[in-house]
């Protein structure tokens, strides 16, 4: 199992958020003043989950809303419609 480092994760989640990406796993944007516990607040998602040998490092993580990576979960795609049009 991949391992936190919680230095290496503010800085992805820095870095993360000043592109104000919209949510990789839905699509629709993410509205970066919302604060946890908000379900709809951004979060730093492990495109690769740690406990499937993914990496901590920005190059896996993507911006996403908590509840879209809390649907997610361990799995490598979710349950969830993109809306981006991005699979088009």
């Amino acid at each position: 199992m991949g391992k936190r480092n919680d230095v290496v994760r503010k800085r992805a989640r820095k870095v993360l958020a000043a592109t104000r990406a919209a949510c990789h796993i839905c699509g629709e944007p993410i509205d970066y003043t919302l604060k946890w516990p908000n379900k709809r607040c951004f979060v730093a998602d492990h495109v690769v989950a740690l406990d499937r040998g993914g990496s901590d490092t920005l190059e896996n993580m993507r911006a996403a809303h908590a509840d879209c990576n809390s649907t997610k979960r361990a799995r490598p795609y979710a349950p969830i419609i993109r809306r981006s049009g991005a699979l088009d």
